[in-house]
């Protein structure tokens, strides 16, 4: 090393417990202090002499415009040390006074332009910066620090919740699995029950009808023995026995034509194609969607009427004023209603004009949609009717059941949600086993305040109206999910579920129509008791047309409110 090199570095050193207004910032780095004479804007670092001189020296920093050490600390710091967000090898210079804001001369050329106001930052006319603002500039940082790690910690927050909701979606993917699983073993047990009982019956027959061929043969056997005695016999034993063997020979006749007019028994068994159709055509377990917390918040719609129409719904036949008691869709859209005075069933086209009918015999009390093709009718002669409704209708099979009288009839996952009025809710199988009872919660409490009613399905839950104020949410396990009640409905019958799970309640002595959230959140009324509707005894939302079809009692017409949200 050069002597005045070495002279240099021991100067540092000597220098180094003197006290300097700014120093060197690469001494500083070894913890010596030694005077700055020179400042470099792009190394951002105050220079002693002897580092000014290597400074000058490195390829690297050769190039690089050192300021005296006062005028650098004079100079606008912004201009000497800040570099441009956008282009990071380029400095801030400029100024745009459209944007209020600070640029590189870069920024200036290619996205300011047209902005008026731009000067470079040497150009300004700057004032000492007023304290109320550096205070108000300081405040506005704490704050938005405070909200950063407000929002960091939501969003923390919100990870772990997706991840519970994630684990609750796919349990309740597993459930209903394990639910369609489950109804389809119960279906398969129901029906080789059936097969094996059908079974049973007709080889009991068959046996039967073997012991009376096998006993048959022996008489014929005994009957053509005695031709062998015959003309040791005198005239009055002959005629005797002759007239024995022609019975004899009658019955065995008889016996013969009977089996054959009856032919062969077989065992038959018909697929219901509409389970299969329906499972093979599915084509989601569900449907998973996200939404953020402000959505969430207006997810939830609030109905209003747009409209009101009344459709005659009377035929030329009715004996009687209709008394619509139930109203079922089935899957393509098309409304069947049921008519208890008149006795009957009738099926609406598009228009809600009357296309045909059924007579049943009796009066239907509740009806819903048991298939593609095929509907349940709860009839006041304790009986549930089977009606197909193809291309005709026509009546199929009937199980007997309780509680006929009373309004109210679902069908859930397979089961016939029965009600019985003051005993609550019956559930039966369609081949009419009495499945189970609902009357009262884990606790022995009575789940309904009075008479259970109309029904209505959505999901797995079963929504039973009370004759009073409200319904009574259940799950397929018996548990009450949640009650929906309010103080405006006056024995409530009819009840139906749009298909964003809306709940509309309709009471019959307070002559409205109630509606509830999912979560059981009243919305208030949708039709005001000053509306004209008299008495509304069943609801049923047509999700084809997005409007609601109230039945009232003993009225040839029919009520449709076209809504919205």
């Amino acid at each position: 090393m050069a002597e005045s090199e070495r002279g240099d570095l021991t100067s540092v050193k000597d220098g180094s417990d003197a006290d300097f207004d700014i120093v060197c910032t690469p001494c500083g780095e070894d913890n010596i202090r030694e005077e700055a004479v020179k400042y470099c804007p792009e190394c951002q670092e105050y220079l002693c002499i002897t580092c000014t001189r290597h400074h000058g020296r490195q390829k690297i920093t050769r190039s690089h415009k050192l300021l005296d050490r006062n005028a650098a600390k004079q100079a606008s710091v912004v201009s000497m040390t800040t570099k441009c967000h956008y282009h990071p090898d380029r400095d801030i210079e400029m100024y745009c006074g459209t944007h209020d804001m600070v640029y590189c001369t870069k920024c200036i050329a290619t996205e300011h332009r047209a902005c008026s106001g731009v000067s470079g930052i040497e150009e300004m006319k700057t004032t000492s910066v007023q304290q109320q603002e550096v205070e108000r500039l300081q405040n506005d940082t704490r704050n938005i620090q405070e909200r950063l790690a407000d929002t960091d910690k939501k969003t923390k927050k919100n990870i772990d919740c997706i991840e519970e909701q994630r684990d609750g979606i796919l349990t309740k993917v597993e459930e209903v699995e394990k639910s369609l699983i489950e109804h389809i073993r119960k279906l398969k047990r129901e029906a080789m029950d059936t097969v094996n009982k059908d079974y049973t019956s007709v080889k009991e027959e068959l046996k039967s009808n073997i012991t009376l061929i096998a006993n048959m043969k022996k008489e014929i056997e005994n009957a053509s023995s005695q031709f062998q005695t015959f003309t040791s016999m005198d005239v009055g034993q002959q005629f005797v026995q002759m007239k024995l063997i022609q019975q004899t020979v009658n019955d065995a006749v008889k016996l013969v034509e009977d089996s054959e007019a009856k032919g062969s028994k077989a065992l038959c068994f018909t697929e219901n194609t509409d389970l299969k159709t329906s499972i093979m055509t599915a084509t989601s377990f569900g449907h998973a969607n996200t939404v953020t917390e402000n959505e969430c918040e207006t997810a939830q719609r609030v109905y209003k009427v747009k409209s009101k129409q009344e459709i005659n719904i009377k035929m030329q036949n009715d004996m009687y004023t209709c008394y619509i008691s139930d109203v079922c869709q089935l899957q393509d859209g098309t409304i069947i209603l049921a008519d208890c005075d008149n006795t009957k069933i009738k099926r609406l086209d598009i228009n809600y004009n009357i296309k045909d009918h059924c007579d049943l015999g009796g009066c239907p009390r509740g009806i819903c949609c048991t298939g593609q093709n095929e509907i349940a009718v709860k009839m006041d002669n304790n009986k549930v009717q089977f009606v197909s409704v193809g291309s005709s209708l026509s009546k199929l099979k009937d199980i007997s059941i309780e509680g006929g009288g009373y309004f109210g009839m679902a069908y859930c996952a397979g089961e016939l949600w029965i009600s019985t009025g003051l005993t609550g809710v019956n559930v039966y199988s369609t081949s009419g086993t009495l499945l189970k009872t609902i009357s009262k919660d884990i606790n022995g409490r009575k789940i309904f305040k009075s008479y259970t009613q109309h029904m209505a399905v959505s999901g797995e839950t079963v929504i039973v109206t009370d004759y009073s104020d409200g319904a009574v949410c259940l799950g397929r396990d018996n548990t009450v999910q949640k009650e929906l009640r309010d103080g405006r409905l006056v024995n409530t019958e009819g009840v139906c579920v749009s298909s964003d799970g809306t709940v509309f309640l309709a009471g019959y002595s307070s002559q409205n129509i109630v509606m509830f959230d999912k979560n059981g959140q009243c919305l208030g009324e949708l039709v005001a008791k000053d509306a004209g509707l008299t008495n509304p005894v069943a609801l049923k939302y047509d999700d084809k047309r997005n409007c609601l079809i109230v039945t009232c009692a003993s009225s040839g017409k029919l009520v449709v409110f076209n809504i919205s949200a």
